[in-house]
């Protein structure tokens, strides 16, 4: 086994439930809105959502694109006239306030933080990033905090794990490992960028894209195994 020194955890679905925190905002825009979210209409708009979010991680538009118009086309398709932007805001500010966190995150992070160099690789809003991190207690245990807006580039590009790994003192590609649940935005990246990778699948999906992560784990705790630390209770 590799001796891991570095430590790079996705947020969203890795360390917070991001799901949770969207359905609560979802939920919460809808009724201050006065319209009925039906199971319907969330479903679609996650599809939405995420094909945005796909061409953003392929460079084909930008993050402002991707915020600006999911609502927009949403309610296009629900043939109902909306300001977009204004939307986007309201449910930004909801969405603000999720920081649940997945089972076993906060617990993990306290315990690695002093044997291992630990920091935040993520795709998102900054504001949203840092304010859920600081609510939810981990924003103290990382060394540093890299959001794609403020970087320039993002997952999987090559240029934003270059961006990342040139504020990190004395890095070794040979003993970082990148931790997130995204096969094509951090196992790729990390392959991209030359270093080992752990997808993180607690539902178990089946893998369909031929990205193929070095390890795979269902709960957090794994990780222990694959850095061959004791876990302490």
């Amino acid at each position: 086994m590799k001796n891991y020194r570095t430590l790079l955890f996705d947020v969203d679905d890795t360390l917070l439930d991001f799901g949770a925190a969207e359905k609560q905002a979802l939920t919460l825009l809808f009724e201050e809105q006065q319209l009925l979210l039906t199971a319907e209409i969330e479903s679609r708009y996650g599809q939405i959502n995420q094909s945005l979010w796909k061409a953003f991680e392929e460079g084909k538009i930008g993050r402002d694109e991707v915020v600006s118009t999911r609502f927009s086309t949403l309610f296009k398709e629900l043939e109902k006239e909306i300001d977009g932007i204004l939307f986007e805001q309201k449910y930004r500010n909801y969405l603000n306030e999720g920081h649940d966190l997945m089972v076993g995150a906060f617990d993990l992070v306290q315990e690695l933080k002093d044997d291992y160099d630990l920091y935040i690789v993520t795709n998102g809003i900054s504001k949203t990033q840092y304010r859920r991190l600081r609510d939810s207690g981990l924003y103290p245990l990382f060394k540093d905090i890299f959001v794609s807006e403020d970087t320039g580039f993002q997952k999987p590009m090559k240029a934003y794990f270059d961006y990342v790994f040139a504020r990190i003192p004395n890095f070794s590609k040979e003993q970082t490992l990148i931790i997130g649940d995204s096969l094509t935005s951090d196992i790729k990246g990390g392959q991209l960028a030359g270093i080992a990778t752990c997808w993180f699948n607690p539902e178990n999906k089946v893998n369909e894209t031929g990205i193929e992560p070095d390890y795979q784990i269902q709960s957090l705790e794994e990780l222990y195994q694959i850095l061959q630390k004791q876990l302490v209770k």
